[in-house]
């Protein structure tokens, strides 16, 4: 009986020990076991072949500190031996209680299993059947072994060994040893007590690491709100709670770094402004880079950020003259004279002609007749740059000319035949045009509009093996030109 008592209460210990803690002090346990006799009639311990004699027990303990539990228990049952042939031996009532100290190998109180070693002091009480009687002191030491069910239930194991200070209660004393006895018990254990939860959070005030957290909020196991990502930004207040993001935008992800989180970004990659949702405008011209055909190059919206230089309505790229305004039908050049040939093309691109004659105005008739005349018509003395009178009518027609016709320009070039130094030829055309053209600047027309030069023999119009072809050679050839 004294142990099933001792077993019984180490086993209500055991469940105290391992469900309790400060939230819950107190725990009450219930148990039965097996009780195994050592003495002079033989040692039965750990015989389950043997007759079972069995117990029950009632504990309560008290919480000390995360290592150390007091326990009470008391137990009553069945204890005694018998020989094989059932003639020697005792069976009694035991009736046990005792007080025990117990050491937890685990701290952690939420732990599945937390061993523990235990030792008291106690009494048992044996009546009944064939035994003596009586009462004797019990010295108890053992280990449990209890299981979490629940937060507050326990499954427990324990064994206990006892030893008493008497070696008379099976009825042989040989004065050699004293009666032990073992017991196995286990049972289920309960605590009690309700926890401080100032924050109602529910991690208890002695385990709460962050004691104020506001009502709702999801805490962890030590009272801290949540913050699952890990980036600093409780679960609470994370507009994004499952994925890491900045404090500044709420715990949300801003990949590209332009302050637009990333869900709210339409180019997460790619750092933007906020006015084109998150996408980026290289270029700065207000058209962002996904809708902008020419995305590194300053442009204007209307163009798709393309530029147009000139501002001729025609982008840059489409424009065969960018930098000077033009028209489209001459894709982006201009016709500065309006005669339909882009200046690029037109060979007189201030003065509006056909484009039978590239762009330039058509030289009259009786301009021709003039010119033709003083092919053969303008003389001079021979080797020398002298004009001679007879030439004057025809260059007075030249004047008339230019003075008639001011967009004109007029290129005078001097040439010679053949005879003599090559050298002496070349300079003599290039002062007979120079004569030519001090003569008509002596009648009125300004010099700017005038080009003079010579050309020697290098240029003939006939052979140079007649007298005819060399008189044709020896001239001064007039070219209307017109402002480029």
């Amino acid at each position: 009986m004294k142990k099933m008592l001792i077993a019984a209460a180490a086993i209500l210990c055991l469940q105290d020990l391992q469900a309790q803690t400060q939230d819950r002090p107190w725990s009450i346990g219930l148990y039965a076991g097996r009780a195994e006799y050592n003495g002079e009639l033989g040692n039965r311990f750990f015989r389950f072949d043997q007759s079972a004699y069995m117990f029950g027990a009632l504990s309560i303990s008290r919480y000390l500190t995360p290592r150390f539990d007091l326990a009470l228990m008391g137990s009553y049952g069945e204890y005694g031996v018998f020989q094989n042939d059932n003639s020697t031996g005792f069976k009694s009532r035991m009736l046990n209680g005792q007080v025990d100290l117990r050491f937890k190998f685990v701290k952690n109180e939420d732990a599945f299993l937390r061993p523990y070693l235990f030792a008291g002091v106690g009494g048992q009480k044996l009546d009944k059947y064939n035994v003596k009687e009586g009462r004797d002191a019990v010295l108890n030491a053992g280990l449990g072994f209890p299981f979490r069910l629940t937060q507050s239930i326990h499954a427990v194991y324990q064994i206990n060994y006892g030893f008493t200070n008497h070696d008379r209660r099976d009825r042989v004393t040989t004065n050699e040893a004293n009666d032990m006895q073992l017991l196995h018990a286990v049972g289920l254990t309960f605590d009690l007590g309700k926890k401080k939860d100032e924050d109602k959070d529910g991690v208890s005030d002695r385990r709460d690491k962050c004691p104020q957290t506001p009502l709702s909020a999801l805490v962890d196991a030590t009272g801290c709100i949540m913050d699952k990502d890990k980036d600093g930004v409780a679960d609470n207040l994370d507009a994004c709670p499952d994925v890491a993001g900045i404090p500044a935008l709420n715990g949300c992800p801003d990949k590209d770094g332009d302050g637009i989180t990333d869900a709210q970004d339409a180019c997460p990659d790619a750092a933007g402004l906020m006015q084109f949702g998150g996408c980026p405008d290289t270029d700065g011209d207000g058209v962002m880079d996904k809708e902008d055909k020419c995305p590194t190059v300053k442009g204007l919206a209307n163009f798709n950020g393309c530029p147009d230089t000139d501002g001729d309505g025609i982008i840059d790229t489409e424009d065969a003259c960018p930098t000077v305004k033009g028209a489209t039908q001459f894709k982006g050049c201009p016709d500065t004279d309006g005669d339909g040939i882009a200046d690029k093309d037109d060979n007189c691109p201030k003065n509006a002609g056909p484009a039978s004659n590239k762009g330039c105005p058509e030289v009259k008739e009786e301009v021709k007749k003039v010119f033709e005349q003083a092919l053969t018509g303008i003389q001079f003395e021979s080797g020398k740059d002298i004009i001679k009178p007879s030439s004057y009518k025809i260059l007075d027609n030249v004047v008339k000319i230019m003075k008639e016709n001011p967009d004109y320009k007029l290129s005078i070039d001097g040439h010679t035949d053949s005879q003599g130094d090559d050298a002496k030829n070349l300079d003599l055309s290039r002062r007979r045009a120079e004569a030519v053209k001090a003569y008509l600047v002596s009648k009125g027309v300004d010099a700017s509009r005038l080009r003079s030069a010579g050309y020697g023999e290098t240029r003939p119009k006939d052979t140079n093996d007649t007298a005819a072809g060399r008189a044709k050679n020896r001239r001064v050839e007039f070219t209307v030109e017109f402002e480029k």
